[in-house]
């Protein structure tokens, strides 16, 4: 990096990969000039076409996951490496290395835990429809349920802060990772910003590892845990409501008719009525609960984010003769 974004921290490009053997040697080497003093993880996660060895080449030092799963990989990603500054990218080539010096920079500058990569024209670049409108709807409901921090919580290319990682659960298993990401930020209030970059598409020969129906299923149900986890109260609030105006549409022409005759001709009409508004009692008073329970652990998660060690900021940019060569060289020719 050319400027104070990065001085002397350790920078770490964490590339998760399976089966990119067209792209995975390119983007190794885009990351490598962009940040010649980073260093560039590449995690196979089973891959058949000969990934692993072209990163190495490439010059990638190469770790392997086992489970599959982008999540899985994510997970031991965060737990193996040890750095200041993390920089998380796909070995698909569809974004570009030389925004990275841009994500970083903005990271420092604005004090962030997480910046995130948004995607420029994601429906004439995504390759398929069909990931472009999932991409809308998701992002238009997460707004609805949790907050309306991001517009493209699907985005791979993220900046991140040792603290964010070293604070990050990680429970999910495939590409449903990134929600969990935003939603770990938006539970424990973290500052995060968003950069508009450019998206290209796939090389020829590279595939989409995502199921429109399957992920988009494994989505939604990671939605409901994280609702769960993070909003009880709004989950259980809502269900107890709903199953209330079922039991009152039940009895309102139950009542209607006793209050005109004295009887209850209907009478398991009465009784299903009656067991919806139970119902719907218990699902408030577990929706109570449940909401000070979550306090609770937010505020043992927010405790351990702040006691890891987070980036200082010196906003005086380090002159020349005190960069590395590479960035000293890379300075003079932008300037």
């Amino acid at each position: 990096m050319d400027s104070f974004a990065a001085g002397h921290r350790r920078i770490a490009v964490l590339l998760p990969c399976y089966n990119e053997a067209p792209s995975i040697a390119a983007v190794v080497r885009g990351f490598r000039s962009a940040l010649p003093e980073a260093r560039i993880y590449v995690y196979d996660n089973n891959s058949t076409d000969g990934t692993a060895l072209l990163a190495m080449l490439a010059g990638a030092e190469v770790l392997r996951e086992r489970r599959q799963g982008k999540g899985h990989v994510v997970r031991r990603m965060f737990a193996d490496i040890d750095a200041d500054i993390y920089l998380m990218a796909d070995g698909d080539g569809t974004y570009g290395p030389d925004d990275a010096e841009d994500l970083i920079r903005t990271l420092i500058t604005e004090r962030a835990d997480m910046v995130v990569g948004t995607r420029r024209d994601l429906s004439d670049t995504a390759g398929r429809h069909g990931h472009a409108l999932g991409n809308r709807l998701f992002n238009h409901l997460y707004r609805r349920l949790f907050a309306d921090g991001f517009t493209d919580i699907f985005s791979g290319y993220r900046a991140f802060s040792r603290r964010f990682v070293k604070s990050f659960p990680a429970v999910s298993d495939g590409f449903e990772v990134e929600t969990e990401m935003s939603v770990h930020a938006f539970r424990l209030k973290m500052p995060v910003c968003e950069l508009p970059l450019d998206y290209g598409r796939r090389l020829e020969g590279s595939a989409s590892k995502l199921s429109t129906l399957g992920d988009g299923a494994r989505i939604l149900l990671m939605f409901a845990m994280l609702l769960k986890e993070t909003r009880p109260f709004a989950l259980f609030g809502g269900l107890a409501l709903l199953l209330m105006l079922a039991g009152l549409a039940l009895a309102v022409p139950v009542l209607a008719d006793y209050l005109q005759t004295g009887l209850v001709p209907r009478l398991p009409t009465w009784v299903l009525s009656l067991a919806f508004a139970g119902v719907s009692a218990m699902s408030l008073t577990a929706g109570v609960v449940l909401d000070s329970v979550a306090r609770g652990r937010n505020e043992l998660l927010r405790l351990h984010y702040l006691s890891a060690p987070h980036l200082t900021f010196d906003m005086n940019p380090p002159a020349a003769a005190d960069l590395p060569p590479a960035i000293a060289l890379k300075r003079k020719r932008r300037a």
